[in-house]
């Protein structure tokens, strides 16, 4: 009788590795004024601070924290990459998915959050706004489809 295929190639010390990937854990977002960032997603995003620290504080999006740590301590983190100046501009965009896109620009709008685009509707039929962090990172809030 034939094993049953492993859910991927590798083996650890003859071990099965489950499925991968399976959805992401944690996000670090490298920030310079964590203080001013910090009281944004917790303002903002209205989410629960699980931890923080002198360099960092995190965030629960449901399934997956987000890490805003101060810029000082990416280095050693990511070497030998390096880290980007928020001036190099954006290289990502997270997207939260809303049932009212309109009513939701109107809510960050009361929380002092200033739009860099939309409410629009998309070529693909998505109606969708975006905004930015303190530190430069940026949000799209999106119609459920």
């Amino acid at each position: 009788m034939a094993e049953a295929p492993e859910t991927v190639e590798a083996q650890d010390a003859g071990k099965e590795i489950g499925p991968w990937p399976r959805r992401i854990g944690a996000i670090t977002l490298f920030v310079e004024d964590l203080a001013k960032t910090k009281s944004f997603y917790a303002e903002v995003f209205k989410l629960p601070l699980v931890f923080e620290d002198d360099v960092s504080a995190v965030f629960k999006f449901e399934y997956t924290l987000i890490n805003l740590l101060n810029v000082s301590e990416a280095p050693e983190l990511i070497q030998p990459a390096t880290v980007a100046s928020p001036e190099s501009g954006a290289r990502l965009q997270f997207t939260i998915q809303v049932d009212d896109v309109d009513s939701m620009c109107a809510e960050l709008s009361r929380r002092g959050v200033e739009l860099l685009n939309g409410p629009m509707d998309r070529p693909w039929g998505v109606r969708t706004a975006c905004f930015r962090d303190p530190a430069g990172h940026i949000w799209e809030i999106a119609h459920e489809i």
